[in-house]
């Protein structure tokens, strides 16, 4: 760190829960944890909403993905800005207006039918994400340090309430509810939390005094934004047309001028030597590469399950062709003039609804991650971060293998998915240890803030390139109406090659991140729950 920072800098233990019962010290802990879950709770639900959602907003097509996609972009160009506001101002204190301001959004989305207030309202709620990487300082702050890497583990896997019971709510209630439903739970969940964290969970009297450097948040802000608006719609716009490559070259110059200009001003938004460092920089890049499996997952196999069977997606294709003759006509055919055949076709397809995702893999996952987070976490004490994070990659490189080349029943695609969700575990444990055990406390907020936009941005290009490797494998009906032959492209129907190449790409990365993590020198040694001198 530079002088100034040193200077300017508390460092306060006496808020640390040494002589609390361990009954306050993990009902503290549980309040954090059920905090944080509102944004992947919010993701999973939205997600699931957006058919019916797409039926009140009928004017936008297909731009309904952005009640998701903002939550990436708004989200991960503001993690770094809040992050660093928790280190000046305090992590309790931003971590609530995080939780205050998604509640405001959830209000707002479930109260208007107009698109643009629902984008506002979509807008505010992805301040939710910066929540668990404030955790990450706030738990660093409280717990006594032999439990700060248990608690790491908690707070990267969750008390299995988005990864259990969120799936089972949100198709309870997309299912059989109008979709207002699911932000109004939202907004309850949050409204019944809030308070618990203004009584029981203490502030740190961990401190930097510093001021926000207005012009470094900008271009950072600004930057990661740029960039992920490219990569999130870098498939409708066209990658290589000049007017879309022209949000990636804006991007990336903001970065740019970013480090350029945080080397040489006295009070950084982040200490750049720190962030260069092997030691935090080699966190960053690993977690940039591996973290794309964890996302596609669960994408692939909610369309790959959800999606009719093609017998019966054939048999709708018919009831469609009939009733568009007899529109166009006025005459009925018998069905049995009409011959469709899928070429290419594919092999997956179950027609499950959101709630039968959940109950036959969605949940099962979740529990491997839930129970394998803490024991990851209590492994760092002695075995180190790195070990934790070399597992994973292995673990979720043979899982993606798998996933590519197994032929396909929900029945095998759940033993794989249960293998990625110990690969899962592990990672989501190594991450936080990792980042902790690599930056002084001052430095802690900023410092997660950027492994949030290193994740927001592995994943963003993992799901782009997927996504373009679907649309580049779509099947075709080939529709023959007495004699008369048309083809037709199935929307959201993808050749199970479109799945496989995706897989094969992930497994890329994670081998990619795997070899980061080998050669490593950083998290060789046992956490130590972020006693860290520099």
């Amino acid at each position: 760190m530079s002088e100034n920072s040193s200077a300017a800098t508390v460092v306060d233990d006496s808020g640390r829960l040494d002589n609390a019962s361990r009954l306050r010290i993990f009902t503290v802990l549980t309040i954090i944890v059920l905090y944080t879950e509102v944004a992947p709770i919010q993701y999973t639900m939205v997600a699931a909403g957006l058919q019916k959602m797409s039926k009140t907003f009928s004017g936008v097509g297909g731009n309904i993905n952005w009640a998701v996609i903002i939550l990436g972009i708004v989200g991960a160009a503001a993690i770094p800005l809040l992050g660093k506001c928790s280190d000046i101002w305090g992590k309790k204190k931003i971590f609530l207006l995080c939780g205050v301001l998604f509640l405001v959004g959830c209000v707002v989305c479930a109260s208007t039918s107009n698109w643009t207030l629902f984008l506002v309202g979509r807008g505010l709620s992805a301040l939710s994400l910066a929540t668990q990487f404030i955790a990450y300082g706030l738990v660093r702050d409280l717990l006594p340090r032999k439990l700060v890497p248990v608690g790491l583990g908690v707070i990267g896997a969750g008390l299995g309430f988005s990864g259990v019971l969120a799936p089972v709510i949100g198709g309870v209630l997309v299912d059989h509810f109008a979709w207002q439903a699911m932000f109004w739970f939202l907004a309850i969940y949050t409204l019944v939390l809030t308070p618990l964290v203004v009584f029981l969970v203490p502030e740190t009297k961990v401190r930097v005094r510093e001021r926000i450097d207005p012009l470094g948040a900008v271009l950072l802000s600004g930057g990661a934004l740029l960039t992920l608006l490219y990569l999130d719609n870098g498939q409708s716009w066209g990658w290589t047309r000049p007017s879309a490559l022209a949000w990636l070259l804006g991007g990336l110059v903001l970065l740019g001028v970013f480090v350029l200009v945080e080397f040489r001003i006295p009070q950084p938004l982040i200490d750049m030597r720190l962030l260069f460092s092997p030691k935090l920089g080699m966190v960053l890049l690993m977690v940039m590469f591996g973290v794309g499996i964890t996302a596609l997952m669960p994408l692939a196999l909610g369309y790959m399950t959800q999606t009719p069977a093609a017998a019966g997606l054939r048999e709708s294709v018919i009831d469609g062709t009939v009733a568009s003759v007899r529109q166009h006509t006025g005459q009925s055919i018998p069905r049995e003039l009409v011959h469709v055949v899928f070429d290419p076709g594919y092999s997956y397809g179950d027609g499950f609804g959101m709630l039968s995702y959940a109950v036959h893999i969605g949940i099962w996952a979740g529990l491997i991650v839930m129970v394998l987070g803490p024991i990851a976490g209590a492994l760092s004490r002695r075995v180190g971060g790195r070990v934790l994070a070399i597992a994973a990659f292995a673990v979720l490189a043979v899982a993606s293998c798998a996933f590519a080349l197994t032929h396909y029943s929900w029945q095998a695609y759940l033993l794989i998915y249960l293998l990625g969700g110990i690969g899962s575990g592990f990672l989501y444990a190594a991450q936080p240890i990792l980042i902790v055990e690599a930056v002084p406390a001052e430095q802690q907020g900023i410092s997660a803030g950027m492994l949030g936009v290193m994740s927001s941005m592995g994943s963003g290009v993992v799901i782009g390139i997927t996504t373009a490797l679907l649309n580049n494998n779509p099947v075709e009906a080939h529709i023959d109406v007495a004699g008369h032959s048309s083809v037709t492209v199935l929307s959201q129907v993808f050749t199970d090659r479109g799945y496989a190449e995706g897989f094969w790409v992930v497994t890329g990365t994670t081998l990619v991140a795997l070899v980061i993590a080998i050669f490593m020198r950083h998290g060789r040694k046992p956490a130590t729950g972020g006693d860290v001198r520099v």
